[in-house]
């Protein structure tokens, strides 16, 4: 069996081919130049499409050496509560913990939990209650704040705090659904830090 296998392998690389392959045959011009020239009349007027960066300021190259001062912006989804405002250091409510920015910190990039935002100009200080969001620190001693609720402090009643820790804690014993468990825990641990807040 091996020598009738060894015959038919020499027989089969000796054997000249009779039909050509394919890249053997000569390749057909079919040029077509009407799309070609059609788009050469289209194109000179064409813009090329906008990108966001396009519509954004170029921000500051990272400096040699550290400012002394940190650029905030602080935004909400209606409103803008910080524009690019000069101070010495923001503490953030992050989800690893509260987390102080200075100028010269660190890229980073964190996520918001509820808490006090707490901004540092000189001898005044800002505080904001955030109900969540996300932090961009930049290496340039940029910061921007994207919240999706804030309020500041001294606009909180603590009396309308404590009633709705009550409704949720109230809500969370008696949830059924997993649906009403979590917005249940979402009330709770937004009023527990509120309450945080305002008694801290």
């Amino acid at each position: 069996m091996l020598r009738q296998s060894s015959r038919l392998l020499n027989r089969a690389t000796t054997m000249t081919w009779r039909r050509p392959f394919s890249t053997d045959l000569p390749a057909a011009n079919r040029v077509d130049s009407t799309f070609p020239n059609a788009w050469k009349e289209v194109i000179p007027n064409t813009e090329p499409p906008m990108t966001p960066s396009a519509f954004m300021k170029p921000r500051p190259v990272t400096p040699s050496s550290i400012p002394s001062k940190l650029s905030v912006n602080f935004v909400l989804p209606y409103s803008s509560e910080l524009s690019g405002k000069e101070v010495d250091m923001v503490i953030i409510p992050a989800t690893t913990g509260q987390m102080g920015v200075l100028p010269g910190h660190v890229a980073t990039i964190a996520e918001l939990k509820p808490g006090v935002l707490s901004v540092h100009e000189g001898n005044d200080v800002t505080k904001y209650f955030v109900s969540g969001g996300f932090a961009f620190v930049h290496a340039n001693s940029f910061a921007d704040i994207a919240a999706v609720e804030a309020v500041s402090l001294d606009q909180i009643d603590p009396n309308l705090v404590q009633k709705g820790l009550t409704e949720f804690t109230q809500k969370l014993s008696t949830a059924s659904t997993d649906e009403e468990k979590a917005e249940a825990q979402i009330g709770v641990d937004v009023h527990s830090a509120l309450n945080a807040a305002l008694t801290g």
